[in-house]
């Protein structure tokens, strides 16, 4: 059995780039995203909407990959998901 440091891998690095990149890849991170915005506005505290009603999806190009953020444009988003964690509870039961 090789030791540690015995062995080297090379990563096919155009390979990564172009995988993460796909329609499947992007569609499965997309259903995900999705998954916790139901989770986040099924669970959103509701005293006026405008915090449930704000959430929404938004993509965000990098330089490997787009991904998909859960966010919020009422004001008060930071104060909420600060005190009940909404957002945070609902990507985690999204992912699992």
């Amino acid at each position: 059995m090789a030791r540690s440091g015995d062995t080297e891998m090379e990563f096919n690095e155009g390979f990564f780039e172009s995988i993460l990149r796909t329609a499947p890849v992007e569609a499965l991170v997309d259903g995900i995203g999705n998954r916790a915005l139901d989770i986040a506005q099924a669970t959103a505290p509701v005293d006026t909407e405008e915090y449930r009603d704000g959430l929404h999806i938004e993509h965000h190009e990098s330089r490997y990959r787009r991904t998909t953020r859960v966010v919020g444009s009422d004001p008060k988003t930071l104060l909420i998901e600060s005190k009940t964690g909404t957002l945070a509870r609902a990507l985690k039961g999204a992912k699992g």
